[in-house]
């Protein structure tokens, strides 16, 4: 157990039967009255943000991430089998624990399992901050509409769909930004 006042950013803790990650975090000591603590923190499920406000010897239960490096390696109906780099060992992860990462999976793609320290169950996937998707889809950019800055959406290999200048074509390379879903540069 931990206390509000020892709450940092980036630490996860159990609340309101979630798990929620502290995302700011401020101890507020005013001239009248008791201190407290004020801090958002941000669904690790949902991604959702919350504002506390706590008292500081209010007590949450920390939990532990550990990570571990896996490769994808294809996708089995509604769930995705991931290979430890180390053992070999195959985990399957359901879809809604994978999350928007769907969108960047390819076969044989490097990223981190994470799991919980106390019941060792598979919480997510994380990225690289930037992956190489081949264009799969798009349309043609018009001549002379270059001014603006114009952009047209484009499918990549995946299924994602971002927003991509008009001098992309099809089975061009990109690199995108797993954060934002936005595109950085060809490859």
């Amino acid at each position: 157990m931990i206390a509000a006042n020892d709450v940092r950013p980036g630490m996860i803790v159990e609340m309101d039967n979630g798990l929620y990650t502290c995302t700011d975090f401020q101890h507020v000591k005013p001239g009248k009255g008791g201190a407290f603590v004020k801090a958002k923190f941000k669904n690790f499920y949902t991604g959702s943000i919350a504002d506390k406000t706590l008292r500081p010897e209010e007590k949450f239960h920390l939990v532990k991430i550990f990570k571990k490096n896996v490769s994808f390696l294809y996708q089995s109906q509604d769930n995705y089998v991931f290979m430890d780099s180390d053992s070999y060992e195959q985990v399957e992860v359901s879809r809604d624990k994978v999350g928007s990462a769907t969108g960047f999976l390819k076969e044989n793609d490097d990223v981190c399992l994470l799991s919980r320290d106390d019941t060792g169950e598979v919480m997510g996937v994380e990225l690289p901050t930037a992956v190489n998707l081949t264009v799969t889809e798009t349309d043609h950019g018009f001549k002379g509409n270059t001014v603006s800055g114009a952009t047209k959406p484009a499918t990549m290999e995946t299924g994602l769909s971002i927003l991509v200048p008009l001098f992309i074509n099809v089975g061009d390379v990109l690199r995108v930004d797993t954060r934002t879903s936005e595109y950085i540069e060809r490859a």
